[in-house]
């Protein structure tokens, strides 16, 4: 009998029965030390830090204008209406707009790279 050989087939990765290649499951301490880990903490820092500026520009720019212009502040953009209560509904309005970006860019991002890393847990 002539032995037939195997069609070749394309190299494909045997994944253990939990789902993860044997070479992802790291300890805690190791996936801390990563440089994925240390990469994705310090991209939510800077993120983070540049909303924060962006928030405390607006309220304290705010209240710097207001304490600062009373006149232009005082201004009646409707009967009994002065411009101070626009800006500040403004001001209200871009603090919920940077939340919504903040959560957009976890969403999108950062939380399925948290997500991954924490796959890659020993249980």
């Amino acid at each position: 009998m002539e032995k037939v050989a195997a069609p070749a087939t394309p190299s494909v990765k045997q994944v253990p029965a939990g789902g993860h290649s044997a070479r992802t499951h790291r300890s805690a301490a190791e996936v801390v030390a990563s440089p994925e880990f240390k990469a994705l903490v310090k991209r939510r820092w800077s993120i983070s830090l540049l909303l924060l500026t962006l928030l405390f520009v607006s309220y304290y720019g705010f209240i710097l204008l207001v304490a600062g212009d009373k006149a232009f502040v005082s201004q009646m953009v409707a009967e009994n209406t002065p411009l101070a209560i626009p800006i500040g509904v403004g001001v209200i309005v871009f603090a919920w707009l940077l939340t919504a970006l903040y959560v957009a860019w976890a969403n999108r991002s950062y939380d399925p790279e948290v997500e991954r890393l924490k796959g890659e847990l020993r249980r």
